[in-house]
């Protein structure tokens, strides 16, 4: 075994260039071969790119997907974000167990099959989700669970996709069951566009051009922070260096966003095009795609277009032709990491590192990847350069409010008739937009995912745009029947469990903003434990150096702000002597009081 494990760690090592940047692909396929990266190994591969097994090690440690102990050759993640919640995935979940007789965390007895949960898998669209190793399976129920579990137990490597879905989900090298639900197309991302027409409209142009025409069309970032995208590619391009990059965050880890997921399968075209764009724009020879693991089933399918345009002359040496623009592009897979969508993250990770944000300044513009200027740019926003550049600035700059221009993909999920991808003009409100996904009896809508603001029916006739309800593209929606202050809840989870754990504020803060909401909602509140979450909340935002702890407690300051009225009536009046029993020592050793035979109210 050793031998073998030897043999495998130098040819994928060698495979990479022996080269330690190359440590997510490698230690990815070792856990691909091996169903884990063992102590043996990591020294093996240590030794093999002449670096510290720690280096390794922590890379291990860091992603969910990669584990240091043996699993199943079968891993199912179970999705358990909200909107699965909502939907019955712990009837699925319980279905899973049954099924297999273990329960979630376990492998089962003949170490073929493993089961876990697992964060936001880009799927809110078509719940309850799970991921079959690389394999999604959508719109579960515990009959099709009893059914994938039949076929794994006859066979680990058994089809489970009996009618793929729409669209390139149908495509050979992608068979996916997974729907695009495309509700609504516009003009800027779901329009058709020949590939290389903004390429060769930009190879007209200086470079200093083409930055200037992204300039004037005021595009700004669609991942979330709205950042203008000609700045950032100026900012870039003026930075000393020989060698910049050109990086696409494919990374949407956003609990309710799957809008990438569908560009990814059907316009994957245009997202390389304007990539190529940067390319030119920048002067950079290098892109790199980080593509979160839960979209691993489109990777073969995004090589053959990488190929494909290649052969067709749109990447590679002389793109379209032209003497000294060299640029190509290569797929970075992620390993299951939220955290990972931070721009520094995603380059530490494209280094082969931990998920760790990097401190700012330099910013990645003057010193990214490879300590080269480097644009980082999500999938969406470099749709929308592609189309700048096919349609020109004027044209782009003529759709939406007049501020914020172009078209939002938005991702919509929770309770509504019509869950899935609209591509809208900016400056849309609220309420016409849950007409349009047939939403009813809405109390709250969550813009923006878990790190957004949730409003409520006050805020209806309020727009998305930057100036006011600004999103990556996340809404999820929340009828009168949810429990609002559970779901800030589940949010809460999600953050505890996706900080890196660097900044203390974070690390620790959230923590404390969780156990006091789990307080509230016990019934075991005064309103002195308000202020406190409002002055917690606001102090980890202003800690913290990354994105993740300066928003992660908005969960529970939004739904403080607009719906304050949940969290009083579940407040109780101070105690005489000002004192809340919040500790419940008979709960705590009944356990130990069960084992020992003993009666738990004499334990103690």
């Amino acid at each position: 075994m050793s031998e073998t494990l030897e043999s495998a760690v130098k040819a994928v090592c060698s495979e990479c260039g022996n080269d330690r940047e190359r440590m997510m692909d490698i230690v990815r396929a070792i856990q691909g071969k091996f169903g884990c990266v063992s102590s043996e190994a990591m020294d093996m591969i240590a030794k093999q790119l002449a670096t510290h097994r720690v280096e390794v090690e922590s890379v291990v440690s860091f992603y969910s997907f990669l584990s240091d102990r043996p699993k199943g050759k079968v891993v199912i993640r179970l999705c358990d974000d909200i909107i699965d919640e909502m939907a019955g995935s712990a009837d699925v979940a319980n279905a899973f167990a049954t099924e297999l007789g273990i329960g979630i965390g376990e492998t089962t007895a003949d170490g073929k099959i493993t089961l876990e949960h697992t964060p936001c898998i880009g799927m809110c669209d078509q719940v309850p989700a799970a991921m079959v190793n690389d394999v999604v399976v959508t719109n579960l129920t515990p009959a099709k669970v009893k059914d994938i579990v039949a076929k794994l137990k006859a066979d680990v490597d058994a089809d489970l996709v009996d009618a793929p879905g729409d669209g390139n989900n149908a495509n050979d090298l992608v068979k996916a069951m997974v729907q695009n639900n495309i509700q609504q197309s516009g003009d800027v991302i779901f329009a058709g566009m020949e590939p290389g027409a903004a390429i060769k409209k930009a190879l007209e142009m200086a470079p200093k051009d083409v930055i200037a025409e992204v300039t004037k069309s005021k595009l700004r970032g669609r991942g979330g922070a709205g950042f203008p995208t000609g700045l950032k590619w100026k900012f870039t391009s003026d930075a000393p260096g020989a060698e910049k990059f050109v990086l696409c965050n494919a990374d949407e880890g956003e609990p309710g966003t799957f809008k990438d997921r569908v560009i990814l399968t059907e316009q994957p075209d245009m997202m390389f095009e304007g990539m190529t764009v940067a390319g030119y724009a920048i002067d950079a020879s290098t892109g790199v795609v980080y593509l979160r693991a839960e979209y691993a089933y489109l990777r073969e399918y995004l090589e053959s277009v990488l190929a494909r345009r290649r052969s067709d002359g749109l990447l590679g040496k002389s793109v379209c032709g032209k003497d000294g623009f060299d640029f190509d592009i290569r797929i970075q897979m992620g390993a299951g990491a939220y955290i990972c969508g931070e721009e520094t993250a995603l380059i530490s990770s494209c280094e082969g590192l931990r998920g760790d944000p990097k401190n700012r300044p330099p910013f990645p513009a003057q010193e990214g990847y490879k300590a080269g200027p480097t644009t980082v740019n999500n999938v969406e926003t470099f749709c929308c350069c592609a189309r700048v550049m096919e349609k020109g600035a004027d044209w782009f700059a003529g759709i939406g409010d007049g501020q914020s221009v172009g078209t939002k993909l938005l991702s919509i999920s929770g309770d509504c008739g019509k869950p899935g991808i609209y591509e809208v003009p900016f400056g849309i409100t609220v309420d016409e937009m849950l007409k349009m996904c047939g939403a009813k009896d809405t109390a709250a809508v969550q813009v923006g995912g878990a790190s957004g603001q949730m409003i409520g029916k006050n805020d209806f006739g309020r727009k998305i745009c930057y100036d006011d309800l600004a999103t990556g593209g996340s809404i999820m929606i929340f009828n009168s029947k949810r429990d609002l202050l559970k779901v800030a809840e589940k949010f809460m989870e999600f953050f505890v469990d996706e900080s890196c754990g660097y900044c203390t504020p974070c690390r620790a803060g959230n923590v404390l903003l969780l156990n006091a909401l789990k307080t509230i909602l016990a019934g075991k509140g005064e309103a002195s434990d308000l202020e406190y979450i409002e002055t917690l909340g606001n102090t980890v935002i202003k800690a913290s150096r990354c994105g993740l702890g300066q928003t992660s407690p908005n969960p529970i300051l939004t739904t403080l702000k607009n719906f304050r009225p949940a969290y009083e009536a579940l407040l109780v009046a101070p105690s005489k002597d000002g004192y809340q029993v919040s500790f419940d020592i008979k709960a705590a050793v009944g356990d130990a009081a069960a084992i020992a035979g003993r009666d738990s109210v004499h334990a103690y």
